[in-house]
């Protein structure tokens, strides 16, 4: 036999694996866009790499107009690959804006959320339909499992089969831990699989067995739902500021606008400020409607962002961003739309360990890394923070490395609450329900010990902030207060798990469960964690009529 290293190894083609560009029909030489140069390595290998060589390029560019295609793969039997991670919020700024879109472009079967090593998936499957490869078996991040990623597993659960996965496996790249999963997938329709190592009749697209009944994947969102639950808003520049400068310009003259500073300036938080301890930053915003000019009349806030978001804003690729410099990439109008009248607001991290929900009040600014629910009764903060909600939102999202993410899409917009509870209802609608009253005094009552653990009085002092109606400021009483206040964040109380909040929400999910009429199941033990989503999973279904 002979040594295949010693002959020339002419079937490894350095080029992009995924997108190809081919002349446009009826074109002529002299309208030639040339294809970006951007993109990720042809030869999938767990990270991007730029990607179309340049005496490639500049053949294509020769040929006439250029549009985007797939990337032509070889007949194989089978494909076996670990392609690119890179998640796609970050492909417009890895990868290049105009690449993206020409990939984007050419794969519309793929979701435009969707992470880069999706489209592998999508072309795998490409060549299984047209009779071009007979199996693949591909690395994932594991939130392929979830979200706009499961959208390219569809298909193939329901056409073909995932005949083995792992799906949550520990993975490190450069050093850093990361969770992915392993697929397998082929074209047959036989029932039988491995999944995680144990016989199964078949894998769901969220990588589950489909023995157990619930078929989360089928979940949709609710009507009811909608509007309701926002991601944070995002800046794209450097508006935030420390308070001490913050406070100083609230304390200075009114402007020539004859308004003051505190217009402009809002305490803002990020999810470390939920899951640790306040910052105590805050930002300047100059909301989505005015213009530079009326912007100007703020001097000390307006000269700052002049000075530093200015420069930052016009190396954007953005126009928009780079004309309209002084204003957050997303101000999010809808999410403070929808919390108008209230006077508080519920966050919870996208990305956490323990899924975790908490109170702030206007005029906090949340920021892109924080879920907003615009709701302020304590009957939807219980039935979100119920083991309920819990166990649907790990189910139905995704995790980053070992540490799940919350969406407003797949997570809440598709969870049933309970009849007659749920968010399109005013609370003051469902005040006097007996079940809507257990669930806010159960709520309350974890809240308050909630913060009585965070800041005890002994430890803390409450100072009235500069502007009255902002939530007061909470300072360590001395330096060994402070010391021991760093250790008490919502993060290391759930770590711990002490019995007294323990019993606060046993207490919450036993309420909660009565207010879906399963209350003798719970306290019966009958409602297993499959049972729950099987249960979750039929509401949701009747809810949106299937």
């Amino acid at each position: 036999a002979s040594n295949p290293i010693l002959r020339p190894l002419d079937n490894i083609e350095c080029r992009d694996a995924v997108l190809a560009w081919e002349p446009a029909p009826h074109t002529s030489q002299s309208t030639s866009p040339r294809p970006p140069s951007r993109g990720p390595a042809a030869l999938p290998g767990g990270e991007a790499a730029s990607g179309i060589p340049d005496q490639v390029r500049d053949d294509l560019a020769g040929e006439g107009a250029l549009v985007p295609v797939r990337a032509h793969w070889p007949q194989a039997d089978v494909v076996v690959g670990n392609p690119p991670f890179l998640g796609n919020k970050k492909m417009i700024a890895e990868l290049g804006e105009d690449y993206t879109r020409a990939l984007r472009k050419a794969w519309p079967q793929v979701p435009g959320g969707a992470d880069l090593v999706c489209y592998w998936f999508a072309a795998a499957w490409d060549r299984m339909v047209a009779g071009q490869l007979t199996r693949a078996g591909l690395v994932s991040t594991n939130s392929i499992r979830g979200g706009a990623n499961r959208e390219v597993l569809k298909p193939i659960v329901e056409h073909g089969r995932i005949f083995e996965a792992w799906s949550d496996e520990g993975w490190t790249v450069d050093g850093a831990a990361v969770r992915v999963s392993l697929v397998c997938f082929d074209g047959e329709r036989v029932k039988s699989a491995l999944l995680d190592g144990e016989s199964t009749v078949a894998i769901g697209a969220d990588l589950t067995s489909a023995e157990k009944g619930n078929r989360l994947v089928e979940a949709v969102k609710l009507p009811e739902n909608t509007s309701i639950a926002f991601q944070g808003g995002t800046k794209a520049g450097s508006f935030d500021i420390l308070a001490e400068v913050a406070r100083d310009w609230i304390k200075r003259p009114n402007n020539p606008n004859g308004l003051p500073n505190s217009q402009v300036l809002r305490p803002w938080i990020n999810a470390m400020d939920v899951t640790r301890r306040p910052s105590d930053k805050w930002i300047v915003d100059f909301g989505w409607k005015m213009s530079e000019s009326e912007c100007a009349l703020f001097e000390a806030p307006f000269d700052y962002c002049k000075s530093v978001v200015w420069p930052e804003r016009q190396l954007n690729r953005r126009d928009m961003y780079r004309q309209n410099w002084w204003r957050f990439a997303e101000p999010r109008q809808g999410m403070w739309n929808a919390l108008k009248g209230t006077k508080r607001f519920l966050v919870t991290p996208m990305v956490a360990k323990h899924r975790v929900f908490a109170w702030f009040h206007h005029p906090v600014w949340p920021s892109n890394l924080l879920n907003v629910i615009a709701r302020d009764d304590d009957t939807t903060f219980g039935i979100l923070h119920s083991r309920f909600h819990e166990l649907w939102s790990l189910r139905m999202g995704t995790s980053l490395e070992d540490r799940p993410r919350y969406t407003p899409s797949t997570t809440f917009e598709t969870f049933p609450f309970p009849e007659g509870l749920t968010p399109d209802i005013p609370a003051a609608d469902y005040a006097a329900d007996p079940r809507a009253q257990a669930i806010a005094a159960a709520a309350a009552r974890l809240n308050q010990l909630r913060e009585n653990w965070l800041n005890p009085d002994d430890l803390v002092t409450r100072e009235p902030e500069v502007v009255p109606g902002y939530p007061d400021r909470i300072l360590p009483r001395d330096e060994a207060a402070a010391k021991e206040l760093k250790q008490r964040t919502l993060t290391n109380l759930y770590n711990a798990r002490p019995a007294w909040l323990d019993h606060a929400h046993r207490a919450l999910d036993e309420a909660v469960a009565e207010a879906y009429g399963w209350g003798d199941d719970w306290r019966s033990g009958a409602l297993t964690e499959d049972e729950i989503l099987a249960r979750l999973f039929r509401l949701n279904q009747e809810r949106s009529g299937k």
